[in-house]
């Protein structure tokens, strides 16, 4: 069950609950156990959710899962978003990294449903009328005291706005499109409330907490919209500031970590005290290539290959072949000659031939190009050495006239028979258009006489050594 929360005193969050109430089908109820002012009253049911009123502001109220006929995943605030940036819809989770200006208590952060943040997020790019940007803020308001995890789903920013009842109607659907979902982001589907390891290990949601940035968190943002990962709090540069030296606050920096259930950070900017605090705190900061790269890959096996292989912020980057359990890979190093030629005909297709039988392998140049070494699953009937070794032969016959692998010479032999200039000079042929013509394979006619591009033409071949017993 989702508890959803609106504001009387907010007329935007009036208006939604009132869209709320039209796109879905609600069961009116009564609880006279309590002041209408403090959800009591007239409150409505639907299939997964609950939704009550109350006279305060949301920031002002402590902790209203009291008021609920129900034990709720998560709460689902309705506001209003104030500021000078025009149609935004919005989400955010609440906490104070510093002062109280804006309800809850000081250096208080609320338990987050970053799982649910992402797909409200989602959700809300899908119903958002014509005009309207979507996005995350960072962590800046209460309330603070709050027994279940929550987030803030917002209409912004001013008053034509708060009374749009299209931009109001996207709120209200895609809050409604949370249905049957938890606070946390697992198994990348957002459904289980924890995520289930290959080895029975605890649970561990895909979520990062977040620091440094603008209030509006671009790169937060990004990694909500466009990652398998969600984000909890977000400590932006503003909020740090309010905090103060990480060192003397290590307690709210855990606290992010903690009421995010998450157990690594991404920092936007450069802040080594911080990352520091983070690391000395038993944390883990990575980047959002990071991110990108490991996916939805299962975390245990990532951590397994940057243990064998090396970070992914070093470059390690991952294949299109699933291992059926963490441990079922053996690496290897990658075959130097014959992947230096093939990236050197074909750049894009000897990556592809990498990735296409590797679990995981190792790059350079900012990740562009495989180099090192290569994981590859033990499973039976899985792609491996071979495969790899035949598909980089495959990218090789683009620039030669035969490739062979010979397991008994240990390499992948290419033949090519090419124009020779120097032969072709002491054939009397002139530089230029004549050289051309012989290398497209036409003959041509000097002093009288023929020259076919046989005759000026020699066989060379090249030799990539590989791992023969990696052939079996």
């Amino acid at each position: 069950m989702i508890a959803i929360v609106v504001s009387r005193a907010d007329s935007a969050s009036a208006h939604i609950g009132e869209r709320l109430l039209e796109v879905g089908d609600w069961e009116a109820r009564e609880d006279g156990s309590l002041p209408d002012a403090e959800g009591g009253g007239t409150y409505y049911r639907t299939e997964g959710f609950e939704l009550r009123e109350f006279d305060d502001l949301h920031i002002h109220l402590s902790d209203p899962v009291a008021a609920f006929d129900c034990d709720p995943a998560f709460l689902a605030f309705v506001s209003r978003h104030s500021g000078e940036t025009g149609e935004l819809l919005t989400a955010h989770v609440t906490g104070n990294f510093g002062g109280a200006e804006y309800g809850g208590e000081p250096e208080s952060l609320a338990r987050a449903a970053p799982g649910a943040e992402k797909r409200v997020v989602e959700a809300l790019a899908r119903h958002a009328p014509e005009g309207y940007e979507v996005g995350i803020e960072c962590t800046h308001h209460g309330p603070t005291d709050v027994s279940v995890p929550s987030l803030f789903v917002e209409l912004g920013s001013d008053e034509p706005q708060w009374a749009d009842p299209e931009a109001a109607r996207a709120v209200a659907r895609a809050v409604l499109d949370l249905r049957g979902t938890g606070a946390d982001l697992v198994d990348g589907d957002g459904i289980s409330d924890a995520e289930g390891t290959a080895d029975g290990d605890a649970a561990r949601p895909r979520h990062v907490v977040g620091f440094g940035g603008g209030h509006y968190a671009p790169r937060f943002t990004r990694i909500v919209r466009e990652t398998e990962w969600a984000v909890g709090h977000v400590g932006a540069d503003w909020a740090l500031g309010d905090l103060g030296a990480p060192e003397a606050n290590r307690g709210v920096i855990d606290a992010a970590f903690e009421r995010s259930r998450a157990d690594r950070a991404v920092i936007d900017g450069d802040r080594p005290d911080l990352a520091a605090v983070v690391a000395d705190l038993g944390h883990r900061v990575v980047s959002e290539t990071w991110v990108r790269e490991v996916g939805d890959a299962p975390l245990p096996l990532v951590e397994a290959l940057e243990d064998a292989i090396g970070p992914v912020d070093e470059g390690l980057r991952f294949g299109a072949v699933e291992p059926g359990n963490p441990a079922e890979f053996a690496v290897r190093d990658l075959p130097t000659d014959l992947l230096a030629r093939a990236q050197g005909l074909d750049a894009d297709a000897a990556r592809e031939a990498v990735s296409s039988a590797a679990v995981a392998f190792d790059t350079e140049q900012g990740g562009t190009r495989a180099a090192g070494s290569v994981a590859f699953t033990s499973a039976p009937d899985a792609p491996g050495y071979a495969d790899l070794v035949e598909a980089l032969a495959a990218v090789l016959e683009t620039g030669y006239d035969a490739v062979e692998v010979l397991p008994e010479q240990s390499a992948v032999v290419a033949r090519e028979t090419a124009f020779d200039p120097a032969l072709a000079a002491e054939r009397g042929v002139p530089e230029g258009p004549a050289f051309g013509r012989l290398a497209d394979g036409e003959p041509v006619e000097v002093d009288g006489e023929t020259i076919e591009p046989d005759d000026v033409s020699r066989s060379r071949s090249d030799r990539f050594p590989i791992d023969a017993a990696a052939l079996d």
